[in-house]
């Protein structure tokens, strides 16, 4: 991958108005570099940013990802406006706490609508623009529960889960073109992630699922106490794509990984002991 050393680099930055998406706007912008952040409500994103802001290297931009005229226009608007496209960076969307039966359809396509159909919209639109430079990075912001699952939390991880698949084979397909991909697997990180106005809950509940009401009580206490530091998250972000070095996924917080070491103690429990078993299915050697 090849980031920009001889001028400020252009950044494309879903999910800019709060968090972790918010957080890297900012620190972009210290740093010089351009940035096109696109959200719901600019107006959230500039009363955040302050009067300071510099506003000939900020591009907010209210887009709708899952319209994919809308996100092909800002895309378009970030090369003619900024200069160019070196980092794309999907950041956006939302938490969503309730049991598989309690989910409904418009909850169900909702969220793949922001995870999923949104990711792919942008990636179709910076794609072009990336390969034909031949380099700059792509950073899907993932969450441990893209990597590990549980109860309460299938909505969200079923979102995370398939941009996980999807960045992995994207990795692959993009390398020869100087394209870097990361996977960014954040723990608890103390953003409004957890808050009333952020986490969705379902719009019908039943009384068979008490354990999963206690859990949206505890974790709406939890705000305001977790683990993760937004702005050493955003830190690590950025040098992850201004080194240009480092592993598919970018684990973020010691939650993360203990989440992440489990998850694999627990494949490594059921892979080994399938040696054996597993070729039992195949047909006979020829």
């Amino acid at each position: 991958m090849s980031f920009p050393t001889d001028r400020p680099a252009v950044w494309f930055v879903t999910g800019a108005s709060r968090g972790l998406g918010l957080e890297l706007v900012k620190q972009l912008l210290d740093r010089g570099d351009r940035v096109a952040a696109t959200t719901r409500s600019p107006e959230r994103l500039l009363a955040a940013l302050g009067d300071e802001t510099d506003a000939s290297r900020l591009l907010a931009l209210t887009v709708d990802l899952p319209d994919e005229a809308e996100v092909k226009w800002a895309v378009q608007e970030t090369t003619e406006r900024l200069g160019g496209l070196d980092v794309v960076v999907n950041n956006a969307g939302y938490g969503f706490l309730a049991a598989v039966e309690e989910t409904g359809d418009r909850e169900v396509r909702d969220m793949l609508d922001v995870q999923v159909v949104g990711v792919w919209n942008v990636l179709r639109a910076a794609l072009p623009v990336l390969r034909e430079q031949r380099g700059g990075h792509i950073v899907n912001v993932s969450s441990i529960l893209g990597l590990t699952a549980v109860p309460g939390w299938a909505l969200y991880c079923a979102g995370k889960f398939a941009l996980e698949g999807l960045s992995e084979a994207l990795a692959a397909e993009v390398a020869d073109f100087g394209v870097g991909v990361t996977i960014v697997e954040p723990g608890y990180f103390r953003t409004e992630f957890l808050t009333e106005d952020s986490l969705a809950l379902p719009a019908e509940t039943t009384a068979h699922y008490p354990g999963i009401r206690e859990m949206v009580r505890d974790h709406l206490k939890l705000q305001g106490s977790q683990l993760g530091d937004p702005v050493k998250g955003a830190r690590a972000i950025i040098d992850r794509v201004v080194t240009g070095e480092g592993p598919l996924r970018l684990l973020l917080g010691s939650d993360a990984h203990s989440y992440a070491t489990a998850k694999v103690e627990a494949l490594r429990a059921n892979v080994e002991p399938a040696a054996l078993t597993a070729p039992a299915t195949d047909f006979p050697a020829a």
